[in-house]
């Protein structure tokens, strides 16, 4: 039953696709400087009757009309059309951006607005490159030719994703590789050739497009190429031991379709037998299978959202020694698992909150987790991340930007399947954005159990624009509507959940059969037990605090109040700061001790003022971290003395008998005791100068960092002064190719003229506008008695 239910959805997935009207491709060329020559190269070798439309978006200067539509329509048989706003595409037709406009497609329709010195106005191509992979259904080619910067690399990964085909422009025929080297160097490029062997490929594509009618579609899906595809999918799951039988069959095919246009091969039984001979090229399929588009802070909203709500709501929830546990199945190259991290060190720096984070991101794909742990990735992201979070969490090297390191410690990156490993646990967020649309109705059923499983009581989930949580009502309630957050429902039984390779069984009435009722599980002894030390701990543990390496009090426990107190004025936790007077001393000892030797560490006979007198307690310091976190933390534990026993007659008789004998000592005693105070107020008073300096550095130390601040801010400015004039470079370079285009024109058309005056029997004189003689034939110049050459009035 669930193999008729499977082979009815590809059914209804293939007349969508091929039911599609207008579906003629779409080339989108993306250029900067020395783009022109680029471009001419490109159109000399191209039919007029591809039955594409390209769509040109080169960097112009907004100040000039360009002269592209008329050089380039003498190059090519197409028409050469200047971009209008909502003009509608055609085929065999090459449509050019205008200056100072921002274009994007929308219904296969043009759409123009004015620059306005934001974001987008710097990638103008990664702009229209991603309407583009939105819009045209996979039947997309992009590609990227001369220019400098990084423009267009972020468009090509989205037309990647979207089942389209790219090609960049090779670096030893470029005039500037930057732009092209930035999409190779992405690993988003399908081809790396000149732009003549561009125009070979894509008559090749061409001719593979014409031959994909509907009525060829549909013949191609019969039963052997059924077997075909599902004997695809073995091999894949035999070397990859990923199973996609359940993944959306539209999306399977739309990827396997675009590596049969890569290999020019027309059925699937071709390309199974390719594969089978070919092992490279499954590792490629699978790549292709796995691309996702991200980027950073994808969806504003969203992330405003987490930063106006759900994150305040989120840490006040929190005492101090509760972590912050987050994941991200599907992380792909780490963009949005960065970005979460970016918005809760954001929040919790502004409400001065501390709480050990971990952020967990996963996925199948091993090189993108690569690229997600580098944390490396190219500067075109300056138009996905505000100037303000560049400067603060990222750091600029090599023509990009590696994330800070205070933000890589929060994230955890590993390869997991979310379909048959098992999760993470105790979780207060699961980011699930636009992983479940690629995920067959089995797969999604037993997903959305897992992340249940894995939310504590109050735990969240947050899904894509166009996911829900289907038939698990009774698992989730619906918490914020625009954002697409669910809180988990605590019941007394967790749902039924398997990590392994087997999918739910499928009953013969095409439902799933639902999992037996379970007991109410009994918790473990080993909870048991942890809940008695907790309360034995609270209750009858001795007074102690854990600080941390900056001497920080973070938690304490039992009545701290005998040995620590807070001092007046502003609020300190600081441990030295509260300790009580005579404890000082041998606490900051105590602490050095443990923390030079970094083990235990104790101190008996310390005497404490209390109520006008003193009591004597010991102190012991262990130091422990926290895995997997390799800080040191340290317990702090104030031990009262132990009770001397009860004096009977005679210890009374003979104390009172050497009492007599050491009255002469006591003189020398209080004198002794007076020196010692006297050292003690001595000690204390270096103490607090130490302190005092200690602030001094500090201070000192905050003016510095300020002055690093404006220099890097001073950089920064620099910096951008220098991407703009880069830019009006890349723009006076491509006005001065139309220009030297057309003074070789003009040339050209003086030769001719030069020579039809020089073959010409007739009497002929050119005057200039002030009527000075520019130019005249021979037997002119007999007639008016002129020398050739002559420059005067007539």
């Amino acid at each position: 039953m669930e193999l008729i239910m499977s082979q009815k959805v590809r059914a209804e997935s293939r007349d969508r696709i091929t039911s599609s009207p207008n579906s003629f491709p779409i080339v989108g060329v993306g250029a900067s400087a020395g783009g022109l020559e680029a471009v001419t190269q490109l159109l000399k070798f191209l039919p007029g009757d591809t039955g594409m439309a390209f769509v040109l978006v080169q960097h112009l200067d907004p100040t000039h009309e360009s002269a592209l539509t008329v050089l380039l329509s003498r190059q090519t048989l197409m028409e050469v059309r200047e971009a209008k706003n909502n003009l509608r595409l055609e085929p065999n037709h090459i449509y050019i951006i205008p200056p100072n406009k921002l274009m994007l497609l929308q219904k296969r329709r043009l759409k123009l607005s004015p620059r306005t010195d934001g974001r987008n106005d710097r990638t103008p191509v990664d702009y229209f490159f991603c309407s583009l992979a939105k819009e045209a259904n996979g039947r997309t080619i992009g590609i990227i030719l001369s220019g400098n910067g990084a423009d267009g690399t972020l468009g090509l990964q989205a037309i990647k994703s979207a089942g389209g085909i790219t090609f960049a422009q090779e670096e030893k025929s470029a005039k500037y590789p930057s732009m092209p080297g930035s999409a190779v160097a992405a690993g988003c490029v399908d081809f790396v050739l000149s732009p003549e062997k561009i125009a070979q490929e894509l008559n090749h594509i061409a001719g593979d497009f014409k031959n994909a009618t509907p009525k060829t579609e549909i013949k191609n899906h019969r039963p052997g190429e059924e077997r075909a595809f599902d004997d695809i999918l073995v091999l894949l799951r035999q070397r990859t031991a990923v199973d996609f039988a359940h993944y959306k069959y539209a999306t399977l095919r739309r990827r396997i379709d675009r590596r049969l246009v890569l290999h020019k091969l027309h059925s699937l039984v071709e390309y199974r037998d390719f594969l089978r001979g070919h092992g490279g090229e499954i590792k490629e399929l699978f790549n292709d299978i796995l691309i996702h588009v991200t980027g950073f802070f994808r969806d504003a909203d969203v992330f405003r959202m987490l930063k106006k709500k759900l994150f305040p709501r989120l840490l006040r929830s929190k005492k101090p020694e509760d972590p912050i546990r987050i994941w991200v199945p599907g992380c792909s190259t780490g963009e949005e698992v960065y970005s979460i991290a970016m918005i809760l060190t954001e929040v919790m720096g502004g409400n001065k909150m501390h709480h050990t984070v971990q952020i967990f991101g996963t996925d199948i794909n091993e090189r993108g987790l690569e690229k997600a742990r580098a944390a490396f990735y190219p500067e075109n992201i300056e138009s996905q991340i505000s100037a303000e979070r560049l400067r603060q969490f990222f750091t600029r090297i090599n023509g990009g930007y590696r994330i800070n390191k205070a933000i890589r410690e929060l994230c955890i990156f590993a390869r997991q399947n979310v379909t048959i490993d098992p999760p993470f646990s105790n979780l207060d967020l699961i980011s699930c954005r636009n992983v479940l649309i690629y995920l067959g109705p089995a797969l999604q059923r037993k997903v959305l159990p897992i992340f249940h499983y894995a939310l504590h009581s109050a735990g969240l989930l947050m899904l894509g624009a166009s996911e829900t949580i289907g038939s698990f009502s009774d698992l989730f309630a619906l918490a914020d509507k625009k954002g697409k957050v669910y809180s988990k429902k605590a019941g007394q039984m967790r749902p039924a959940v398997s990590f392994s390779h087997l999918m739910p069984e499928v009953g013969n009435s095409g439902g799933e059969s639902l999992p037996a009722a379970q007991e109410p599980i009994s918790p473990a002894i080993s909870d048991v037990q942890k809940q008695a030390d907790r309360i034995l701990v609270t209750n009858f543990g001795p007074a102690s605090v854990v600080i941390n390496k900056h001497f920080e009090a973070l938690h304490f426990r039992g009545r701290t109040g005998l040995f620590l107190e807070h001092s007046q004025g502003e609020a300190n936790l600081n441990l030295f700061k509260m300790a009580r007077e005579g404890l000082l001393l041998d606490l900051r000892a105590v602490v050095a001790k443990a923390v030079k030797q970094s083990m235990r560490a104790r101190q008996e006979g310390i005497r404490v003022q209390q109520n006008g007198h003193f009591i004597e307690c010991s102190i012991e310091v262990i130091p422990f971290a926290v895995p997997p976190s390799q800080e040191k933390f340290y317990l702090v534990l104030f031990l009262p003395a132990k009770e001397l026993p009860a004096e009977t007659d005679d210890n009374k008789t003979q104390r009172i008998k050497k009492a007599h004998h050491r009255t002469s000592d006591l003189t020398e005693l209080a004198n002794l005791r007076e020196e010692l105070a006297a050292t003690r107020e001595s000690l204390q008073s270096i103490i607090q100068e130490q302190e005092a300096t200690n602030e001094e550095l500090r201070s000192a130390n905050e003016e510095v960092l300020s002055s690093n601040e404006e220099l890097q801010s001073t950089n920064e400015e620099l910096q951008t002064a220098k991407e703009e004039m880069q830019s009006t470079n890349e723009e006076l370079t491509t006005l001065n190719d139309e220009l030297e285009s057309r003074n070789s024109e003009l040339e050209q058309v003086n030769n001719d003229l030069q020579n039809l005056l020089a073959s010409v029997n007739i009497p002929v004189i050119i005057l200039n506008s002030d009527l000075r003689i520019r130019r005249f034939t021979a037997i002119a110049g007999k007639m008016f008695k002129l020398i050739p050459g002559d420059a005067g009035r007539p």
